[in-house]
């Protein structure tokens, strides 16, 4: 059975300022890449935070029937936040340990729901140390940011 992964990026200039997500989304059985398809998009004033969570959301919801999937994320906020914080954020109506409203809840709560459509594992890598797949979702990312920059 193919297995598909999602690699996923955000990137911001500026943090606030204009921003872009990408994602590479490869089905491969072993070594043999079987099918690849690439998406990205970008808004004018974001963050890098909010821009790494919609590479995720954006990569889950463009999924047209249930999956198991392994999303790989150089973003320790995004792989953090949805394997432990988002329990206790739920838990607490989406307020965090000290009972502040969660940042970016709008975003966490989309995750949330794209997420339970499917099976996934998530993967934390480290960004911008030579990860083929990783770098090219960083392209993706600054190619959905270019044309909100000046």
């Amino acid at each position: 059975m193919p297995e598909l992964f999602a690699y996923t990026d955000g990137a911001c200039s500026g943090n606030p300022g204009p921003g872009g997500w990408g994602v590479l989304l490869r089905a491969s059985d072993g070594d043999k890449i079987l099918k690849e398809r690439e998406l990205k998009g970008g808004e004018a004033t974001t963050t890098n935070n909010q821009m790494e969570l919609m590479a995720a959301i954006s990569a889950l919801e463009s999924l047209s029937r249930p999956s198991t999937i392994t999303v790989v994320t150089d973003s320790a906020y995004v792989k953090n936040g949805v394997t432990g914080w988002i329990f206790g954020w739920k838990k607490n109506g989406w307020k965090t340990a000290s009972k502040k409203p969660v940042k970016n809840v709008d975003l966490w709560q989309r995750l949330d729901a794209a997420q339970a459509r499917h099976d996934v594992t998530w993967e934390w890598v480290k960004g911008h140390a030579g990860h083929p797949e990783n770098e090219r979702a960083d392209e993706l990312a600054r190619a959905g940011m270019a044309p909100f920059k000046s």
